[in-house]
């Protein structure tokens, strides 16, 4: 079975007829339209269906896959992912396509992340690793200075730390958008070993990550809002906007805004005072409720110094 072979399977199993207009007649064993049904949406024969998602078919000409993502009714980045997998899997006749290339932020990046001091702000790379970031960004999650290489990821650090993942109000719906991101990216470099080593981890420790990930669930990153719940500077909401960095390939600029004179704007205000104090991220072990902005004179360290 192939990417491409198990993306049509998810995808078909999660419109149904009346979704589509068809008639909802006969017992269905599993959810989802039939592939025969797929096939008369989509023009083609069932026969081609099955090769398909058997991995039978070598070379899948773009305009069936295109009437294939019409009938799912496919989003934009979802065809791009189905395209994407087909084209993966024919365009180096069986040979591993070349590896991703090292990933470096260039020094006028870095001054750029570095000059937003009243914004968050990171550079996420392949596999959401963390490239880049700028203090109030090491405020808001955590002091990424202190962790290994491998664990600068955005993936790892949402599912498997737990006072990062402790931070999102919605962890769910923030993690799950997380994991479609994930597979978007997968699908440009499926031979990646690092994102192997990533997914193998994370579905060996997390359950929810192990199901979402085979749900095949896939979404181009795009702006949109969450909301926090910090140590240091309380409740905050906070959009967010993911920026190509043209000429990096693979680098994007992720920065969090809050609304203008919002209890958020005053509370990122607060985050970046502290932040500009030279104190850790966030206190660790520390006791009872953090104070809030409007309350706090300065901040404090936590017992153990941190």
């Amino acid at each position: 079975m192939t990417e491409l072979g198990e993306f049509l399977r998810a995808c078909r199993a999660r419109v149904t007829a009346e979704q589509v207009g068809l008639p909802t007649t006969g017992h269905r064993r599993v959810p989802g339209l039939r592939r025969e049904e797929l096939a008369s949406l989509a023009g083609v024969s069932v026969d081609y269906i099955v090769r398909l998602e058997q991995g039978r078919v070598k070379s899948a000409s773009s305009a069936i896959l295109t009437a294939l993502a019409r009938a799912l009714e496919l989003r934009p980045d979802e065809e791009e992912y189905l395209l994407r997998c087909a084209v993966e899997a024919s365009a180096f006749g069986g040979a591993k396509p070349p590896g991703p290339r090292s990933q470096q932020v260039s020094q006028a990046t870095q001054v750029l992340l570095d000059s937003m001091v009243n914004i968050p702000a990171l550079v996420l790379g392949r596999r959401m690793d963390i490239l880049a970031w700028n203090s109030l960004s090491a405020a808001l999650f955590t002091d990424y200075s202190r962790l290994p290489s491998r664990r600068r990821n955005h993936m790892w650090l949402t599912f498997l730390d737990p006072e990062v993942r402790g931070l999102y109000a919605n962890w769910e719906r923030v993690a799950q958008e997380c994991v479609a991101y994930l597979r978007m990216d997968a699908g440009r470099y499926p031979d990646d070993p690092e994102l192997a080593r990533l997914v193998g981890e994370l579905s060996m420790k997390d359950p929810d990550f192990r199901r979402w990930w085979s749900d095949r669930w896939v979404r181009s990153q795009r702006p949109g809002r969450k909301e926090f719940v910090h140590a240091v500077a309380g409740e905050l909401i906070l959009d967010f906007q993911v920026l190509d960095v043209r000429g990096a390939a693979d680098q994007s600029l992720l920065v969090y805004t809050a609304e203008p004179h919002s209890p958020s704007a005053q509370a990122l205000t607060f985050l970046a005072g502290w932040a500009a104090t030279g104190l850790p991220a966030r206190p660790r072990n520390g006791t009872g409720p953090p104070p809030r902005p409007e309350e706090a004179s300065a901040p404090r360290r936590s017992k153990d110094g941190a």
